[in-house]
């Protein structure tokens, strides 16, 4: 599998160095403002292919971009002290209106993959840039955020992160919804399975948890910058299923003609993804107060996503 990066920042390097080491993808090209900077990520992952699955990494232009399956999608501005989030998406938005169009006249076919902040926003602009239909253009989502939280509730549990069931819906920031309704453990409900370990997983340890899982990428931008291997593991699972039609489902952000009532929306709901992009969206048994809340992160992401939209 091909596979293109736009941008070669913490994110692009570590997206690039998983899909390499993994064997994800056999050739990956990272394509950055700062040709030095690409070409010295490539360099670097390339002395440490031989001990993964031996894939080639190459810094490149647009034109590189033929006959990729798949082109991530990590560069953007960061938010800078005292600025607003709308200032951050009138950069992003910027940044995209020279990048997409590039990469849709070079790989046509390809399945754009979004991870620029705010993501489900960003989602949005790369559909209505790009031209393509919506099977074949995805966010990252929630599938880091699912990550964090399934993660965090095996910690507490002591089980595997793999055999815990958990899902975060909605935006990828902070009305993010985290689905405690329907979430399972050795197929026991997260409570029943608390109960039979001798865990409490009252409403104060729900809360701590989903205050872990909401917030943790201020802690790590606040212990070292930035946020790189979390996302970077999700970019790549994210691409194995496309590469190996897994149909593996995955809170990714697509776009929906209604979600809780509100129309035309980037939002993370469980998606099958298999080598088409999105095959198919699965519409989640959820609880009174969380689909007011999946209703709520709607209507957020709906009201940036407009004045995005404005702006091309």
């Amino acid at each position: 599998m091909k596979i293109g990066i736009i941008g070669a920042g913490s994110v692009g390097s570590a997206t690039a160095f998983s899909l390499i080491m993994t064997g994800v993808a056999r050739k990956v090209v990272i394509i950055d403002a700062n040709r030095q900077k690409a070409e010295a990520e490539a360099m670097d992952i390339a002395h440490a292919a031989p001990y993964g699955n031996n894939g080639q990494v190459i810094a490149g232009d647009y034109t590189d971009l033929e006959g990729c399956k798949a082109v991530i999608v990590t560069a953007g501005a960061n938010q800078k002290p005292g600025e607003s989030r709308l200032d951050l998406l009138a950069r992003n938005v910027e940044i995209f209106k020279s990048i997409i169009p590039q990469i849709a006249e070079h790989a046509p076919e390809t399945i754009l993959i979004i991870s620029t902040n705010p993501a489900d926003i960003m989602t949005e602009v790369a559909l209505n840039l790009s031209g393509f239909p919506k099977e074949r253009v995805i966010g990252s989502g929630t599938v880091l955020d699912t990550s964090r939280f399934r993660t965090l509730l095996a910690q507490y549990l002591g089980v595997s992160a793999k055999s815990v069931h958990a899902d975060v819906l909605g935006e990828h920031g902070d009305s993010e919804v985290l689905v405690w309704s329907n979430a399972e453990a050795g197929t026991l409900y997260l409570d029943e399975y608390a109960d039979s370990v001798g865990k409490t997983l009252d409403s104060v340890k729900k809360s701590e948890i989903a205050d872990g899982v909401i917030n943790a990428a201020y802690k790590i931008i606040a212990g070292k910058g930035a946020t790189a291997y979390g996302i970077a593991g999700a970019l790549s699972h994210i691409c194995r299923a496309i590469n190996n039609n897994e149909h593996a489902i995955l809170t990714v952000s697509s776009h929906h003609q209604n979600v809780e009532g509100v129309s035309d929306v980037c939002l993370s709901l469980p998606t099958v993804i298999n080598r088409q992009g999105v095959y198919h969206v699965i519409i989640p048994n959820l609880s009174g107060e969380e689909h007011q809340q999946l209703e709520d992160s709607a209507k957020t992401i709906k009201e940036y996503s407009q004045k995005a939209l404005a702006m091309l």
